[in-house]
């Protein structure tokens, strides 16, 4: 009688690895849709935009400068930006981002 009750014991805890993994894999789905995807997409739009970029086109900086694209050298990947009259800066195409105050002025005027 002890035997039995100790084997239908085990079999039991057996059952939950199972629902242990599923619980596991169904956090991670979760996770990618709502943190890793829009995460990639958004970082598909900025390589998208950086890739675009020419001469005139208002953007922001990593770090948080506003100008305007003046001159863009391909072969050192750098992009040149007039910050104010006549002050140009030199900066990584990777550290150039849109910007938003110029696209909803766009769109404001566009209406």
């Amino acid at each position: 009688m002890n035997t039995f009750v100790f084997l239908a014991a085990q079999s039991a805890g057996g059952g939950g690895g199972y629902s242990f993994l599923i619980i596991m894999v169904a956090i991670f789905v979760i996770m990618w849709f709502l943190m890793i995807r829009p995460q990639q997409k958004r970082q598909k739009e900025v390589r998208n935009f950086q890739n675009s970029l020419q001469e005139g086109t208002k953007v922001v900086t990593g770090g948080g400068i506003y100008g305007e694209v003046k001159k863009i050298d391909l072969a050192t990947n750098k992009v040149s930006i007039e910050i104010a009259k006549g002050v140009t800066i030199c900066v990584d195409k990777g550290y150039v981002f849109a910007d938003a105050s110029a696209a909803s002025q766009d769109v404001n005027q566009a209406k």
